[in-house]
């Protein structure tokens, strides 16, 4: 690798390990072993070296959800199972760690971290309404709003899953997340229509008292 990717490779690490700020550029020079002169060379600004970190791992995690396939349940498990693969590493999602540093990175950065995760709410609001569509995945309200609440707890849950270093926290939550969605609409619908109709005595003996 030339010393470019090199640089953000190890950019990358220190990042999802300590934080956008909790390294610096002698760290990464340290580690290359070469002056901190010659790593402003490719990258003038530690702003224009952490743009140039979030636009890689976007393109990486694109590639990662283009190669994803099957149904819309399995899409979803394999969607999970990105967030669990980096934190397996004892890492955590790049820009889940940058959000939580939002108010404190150059304007640039904030910008691509949520391009970030408005790719992710494409996909995920895709893969649930194909899935919603075709009768495997049931939910309420609309798929981006599901999205959102699917990226919410996948993020929290590496954060915990990391505080306590055991990733297969994470796993119980992504799959009770996932069981929430699946099942058919109809089933849901029926089992929603079951309980209003038991509710509807209680209301009334209430309305007499």
């Amino acid at each position: 690798m030339d010393t470019a990717t090199r640089a953000l490779e190890i950019a990358e690490r220190l990042a999802q390990t300590r934080g956008f700020n909790g390294f610096s550029y002698a760290d990464i020079a340290d580690e290359l072993e070469i002056t901190k002169a010659s790593l402003h060379y490719h990258f003038e600004s530690k702003a224009d070296l952490g743009l140039a970190l979030i636009e890689r791992y976007t393109d990486g995690f694109k590639g990662a959800l283009a190669a994803i396939t099957g149904d819309a349940s399995t899409r979803l498990r394999r969607y999970a199972k990105l967030y669990e693969d980096v934190l397996v590493r004892d890492r955590m999602c790049l820009c889940g760690m940058l959000a939580a540093e939002y108010s404190t990175l150059p304007r640039s950065m904030q910008d691509a971290v949520r391009r970030f995760f408005d790719m992710n709410d494409e996909w995920l609001t895709r893969t649930l309404d194909r899935g919603r569509s075709a009768g495997v995945l049931g939910f309420d309200g609309t798929a981006l709003e599901a999205a959102r609440v699917l990226t919410a707890g996948f993020e929290g849950a590496m954060l915990l899953a990391r505080s306590y270093s055991e990733p297969a926290r994470f796993a119980v939550t992504a799959k009770r997340l996932l069981a929430h969605l699946n099942g058919s609409t109809a089933a849901r619908g029926s089992r929603a229509k079951q309980s209003r109709a038991a509710a509807r005595p209680v209301r009334r003996a209430a309305a007499h008292r």
